[in-house]
């Protein structure tokens, strides 16, 4: 009899024992993982979890520090956008302080009525243009301030280029021919690319627009395609103005404009835009010229 009470003495204290160390274990594992979520809720960049031992634990401490990683990354992004955004809006005030003025001050001439018939169609010739002039502008700014954002879904896949490049020349077609400038298009074997082809069409214009508007008349355009190991290159070729090589770099910035071009209409939107959807499919631009030789545009998509 007495051993048996000796034999439920001893379960009862190994049962307390149990429950007392199972309650300082439950306990420290609860301190722990407050301790992690304290960590994730404080969003600091020098947040350290301790290292452990116990496999689970380590997982957890993992885990929380890819959470707090994250958090970070969205932080830095909705920060770089607020700049992009900010940046943006700047631009903007900048850009249409000139068409808007120029309007205003047409406006004021035409209101005075001391104008003759061909003196007050001139006005509102120039008015429009300046109208237009903005209107282009707001369009330009929008789609760039949509890419870099990101607001606009871009994805790139395999198609022929032959049609995007046919569809870039059909879209300056009119412009080469007020100035009787010839584009030609090396005859190649149509090949699919990395590329969308929509913004890819946008970025061959925009370098299409740009080698019209500074060749003389009479000129020519010569589109080449020459397939590389891992990219394809579209070479463009004008007999235009040229680009000083101190400008190389400096042509792809945003509303970068060199002196030399003073007297053209332009924003420097172009080719900024150029580089940034080819870098977004991937690729690269490139340029090699002389001033009054001419340049070339090189597009290297991926094959």
């Amino acid at each position: 009899m007495k051993s048996i009470i000796i034999i439920t003495i001893i379960d009862i204290l190994v049962c307390c024992l149990v429950i007392f160390f199972s309650r300082r274990y439950i306990a420290k594992k609860f301190d722990f993982i407050s301790c992690v979520l304290e960590q994730i809720l404080s969003k600091k960049d020098d947040v350290k979890i301790s290292e452990t031992r116990d496999s689970r634990e380590s997982k957890l401490a993992y885990q929380a520090k890819n959470v707090i990683e994250m958090i970070n990354n969205d932080v830095n992004k909705t920060q770089k956008e607020k700049e992009i955004i900010k940046e943006l809006i700047g631009n903007i005030s900048h850009q249409i302080k000139t068409p808007l003025a120029n309007i205003s001050m047409h406006t004021d001439i035409l209101l005075n009525g001391d104008l003759s018939e061909d003196e007050s169609r001139e006005f509102l010739m120039r008015t429009k243009e300046q109208s237009e002039k903005m209107n282009w502008l707001m369009k330009s700014l929008l789609k760039m301030s949509r890419l870099e954002t990101g607001a606009i879904d871009f994805i790139p896949d395999y198609e022929y280029i032959k049609e995007t490049i046919a569809k870039a020349v059909s879209s300056v077609y009119s412009q080469s021919s007020d100035k009787n400038i010839k584009i030609q298009v090396e005859e190649f074997e149509d090949r699919k690319l990395f590329h969308n082809r929509k913004w890819t069409c946008e970025a061959i214009t925009n370098i299409l627009e740009n080698a019209i508007k500074y060749s003389p008349e009479f000129s020519s355009v010569n589109i080449k395609i020459s397939p590389l190991e891992i990219y394809t290159k579209v070479e463009i070729t004008d007999q235009g103005i040229g680009i000083d090589k101190k400008d190389y770099n400096q042509i792809f910035k945003r509303f970068y404009r060199s002196e030399n071009v003073s007297d053209y209409k332009g924003m420097g939107i172009g080719l900024y835009l150029s580089q940034f959807i080819l870098y977004k499919e991937g690729g690269y631009i490139t340029v090699k010229s002389s001033l009054g030789e001419g340049s070339m545009f090189s597009i290297f998509l991926q094959n």
